[in-house]
């Protein structure tokens, strides 16, 4: 009978960078799909790849080039393990999609690694180590994915260096319909299009609308969520990147919609609304962008998704 190990397995959820106004600042989790790590310790020192599955069943196996190993690999090197570990990765995040994809893979091998290797990590601690997977995305790494995905909910970073996390109260009766179109956009692609400078006029505006935004979510004033869920900075320089924008996020408008943006860099597109208006704008949405000919997956999520979470399971050892 073989001796038995422990699998120690990990999921994180998708999440919505930036929440349409809060560039680099917001981060929303969005559990309608998660990505699954299983890690298994190894005597080499090292983290390899193990078995990739879900909607890929191929992801590079060097460490630099893979954003679950990356990360694991971070935590290793941290807690100073002499051990290693095999990662099984669950891909249920599509890829370049503005769903937090490489966020997903980077927190839950995270979370993984640091129950395997008993590295008992605080949550700045693991945030830290999955930005190094997210590095392998785009470099320097942005941190709104990969702290929704790690906290849940809705997050705001308020420093980073050293990191100062919080989280922001969920508005009630608000949710979220995202729509991810056939298109794929790297996050680097995307970061490269943005200027350095910007009106004064434009900076004043923004804050404004961070602000109300912000606000809304504190006071659970809806008035206030939609008069600041408004991209003026980032959105416009993006527009080119996805022609079908501009009618779909008319058409989440018109149907009720508090904001409509890109997610992240896109190309998927998110809005929020009224529990009670959620299924006319999410129609509306989709009959948009069936008439440009653009076909969409469509998911929703409540605004109190849940983030990482780290389950230990005994299953029959492998030798290794």
């Amino acid at each position: 009978m073989k001796p038995l190990a422990r699998h120690f397995t990990a999921t994180a959820p998708a999440s919505i960078g930036n929440v349409g106004v809060g560039f680099d600042v917001l981060g929303l989790a969005f559990d309608a799909a998660r990505d699954r790590v299983t890690a298994r310790l190894i005597e080499a020192p090292e983290i390899r790849l193990g078995q990739v599955s879900g909607l890929t069943d191929r992801l590079p196996t060097q460490v630099e080039e893979n954003c679950a190993l990356a990360a694991a690999d971070a935590v290793r090197l941290r807690c100073g393990a002499q051990k290693g570990l095999e990662l099984d990765v669950e891909k249920g995040v599509p890829m370049s999609a503005g769903m937090g994809g490489s966020a997903a893979s980077a927190v839950a091998a995270a979370g993984a690694a640091n129950a395997a290797f008993n590295a008992r990590l605080s949550k700045d601690g693991l945030l830290l180590c999955a930005m190094e997977g997210e590095r392998v995305s785009a470099d320097p790494p942005p941190w709104d994915n990969v702290m929704a995905a790690l906290h849940g909910g809705l997050v705001m970073a308020a420093r980073l260096d050293p990191p100062l996390i919080r989280a922001l109260p969920g508005p009630k009766g608000i949710s979220c319909v995202l729509f991810h179109p056939d298109r794929k956009i790297e996050t680097q692609a995307a970061r490269d299009l943005l200027a350095d400078n910007v009106p004064l006029s434009t900076a004043v505006e923004h804050s404004r609308n961070i602000a109300a935004f912000v606000a809304g979510c504190l006071l659970d004033d809806h008035a206030l969520i939609e008069s600041g869920l408004a991209d003026i900075l980032i959105e416009p320089q993006r527009r080119p990147l996805l022609p079908e924008l501009a009618p779909v996020q008319k058409a989440a408008l018109d149907a009720g919609a508090l904001g409509c943006s890109f997610s992240g860099s896109g190309p998927s597109v998110f809005a929020f609304a009224r529990d009670g208006d959620l299924p006319a704008v999410r129609t509306a949405m989709e009959t948009a962008f069936d008439a440009t000919g653009c076909a969409a997956t469509a998911y929703e999520a409540p605004l109190a998704s849940r983030g990482l979470d780290v389950r230990t399971t005994p299953q029959a050892a492998e030798v290794y």
